[in-house]
């Protein structure tokens, strides 16, 4: 699912240790333009994402989004997890030295080296 609006505040970086290593997670609530009533959410972005983008209040975003409820004590919570981050303004905020796992390569010219072969050990 798709969700987009204005980047209403970033709340403060979230870092741990589990048994699979060190994790991330930088929430955002996110304000989006439904008519008169603008609606916010709470979206919570992990890993790569998080080191691969920052987010500045204000500006405007779309991102790919799971959402998924739990229960526990009799009571539900929901959560709304990024797995994909889509700038809506072109991409101004990203940092140039940060590649998104959802941009397209760079195009090369004909004239440009071609590209190292890389061998394949897997045996299936």
């Amino acid at each position: 699912m798709e969700v987009s609006g204005k980047i209403f505040k970033v709340l403060p970086l979230v870092t741990g240790e589990g048994r699979n290593g060190k994790w991330q997670k930088q929430e955002l609530v996110l304000e989006m333009d439904s008519g008169k009533y603008p609606k916010k959410v709470l979206v919570s972005v992990w890993g790569d994402l998080v080191t691969n983008n920052t987010f500045q209040e204000g500006s405007d975003i779309s991102l790919e989004v799971d959402i998924e409820s739990r229960e526990y004590n009799g009571r539900w919570y929901t959560d709304v997890k990024a797995w994909r981050v889509n700038r809506a303004n072109g991409g101004g905020n990203r940092p140039a030295q940060a590649p998104s796992y959802n941009e397209a390569p760079p195009a090369h010219n004909a004239s440009d080296a071609p590209a190292p072969t890389i061998e394949d050990d897997l045996p299936f």
